[in-house]
């Protein structure tokens, strides 16, 4: 993308009302409004609350949103030129059930609430390769506890990956921590079941399948702390 192209598209991020994004020295300074009041603040409902980790051009959040209208999505990514296009896609099809996050995953806790999230979904993470960067990966015990700061008691966290070593490690992670899981598969497209997981492809997700790769899929819940 050029840097025109890109400038552009910040711009015009700062029209749509369904984005929001502060600067890290202002989510620590302020207290985010919509914490624990996105459903009457935003939604003006109280249909469960989807949050998806590292949405990129929020393909995914716009899928299900598109197909679960009585579900409330919303898309988190740091990037905001990828960002523009989920947005531009939800202004032009008026999908009133979609919101954005432009922020670090780290700072996640300083936009949600105590039971204010039903479900997460983590679409193709960096898998953090380097042993020394485990606690990066968005399926590491660190990165769980924050979540259940703010996912309530029965939520569920999806996790979608091309990569082997994230698909294990969460397996394993899930294992030791005696989180409870639901359903696991190691080649997605190859099984059976009809599940709503295979009806959404990315871009980069289609182009994985077509150069080869499997997709692993994992579902499951946190333990009680």
């Amino acid at each position: 993308m050029g840097k025109k192209k890109k400038l552009d598209h910040f711009v015009e991020n700062e029209t749509f009302d369904n984005l929001f994004q502060f600067s890290f020295e202002q989510i620590q300074a302020e207290s985010f409004s919509l914490k624990g009041n996105w459903h009457n603040g935003f939604f003006k409902n109280h249909n469960p609350i989807v949050l998806e980790l590292g949405c990129g051009k929020g393909e995914y959040t716009i899928g299900l949103a598109r197909t679960n209208p009585d579900k409330n999505y919303i898309g988190m990514d740091v990037k905001g030129a990828r960002l523009w296009r989920g947005l531009k896609t939800a202004s032009e099809e008026s999908i009133s059930n979609v919101a954005f996050i432009r922020s670090r995953i780290e700072l996640i806790e300083n936009y949600f609430g105590d039971n204010e999230v039903s479900e997460i979904w983590i679409t193709f993470p960096d898998p953090q390769p380097r042993q020394a960067r485990e606690r990066k990966r968005l399926t590491s015990p660190k990165f769980l506890e924050i979540y259940r700061k703010f996912l309530t008691k029965d939520g569920i966290i999806h996790l979608k990956t091309d990569s082997d070593l994230l698909y294990d490690f969460t397996c394993e992670m899930i294992e030791n921590e005696k989180h409870t899981p639901l359903f696991s598969t190691n080649d997605l497209y190859a099984t059976t079941q009809q599940m709503e997981v295979k009806n959404i492809r990315t871009f980069y997700e289609q182009r994985w399948l077509n150069e080869g790769l499997t997709i692993k899929y994992i579902a499951f819940r946190l333990n009680e702390a």
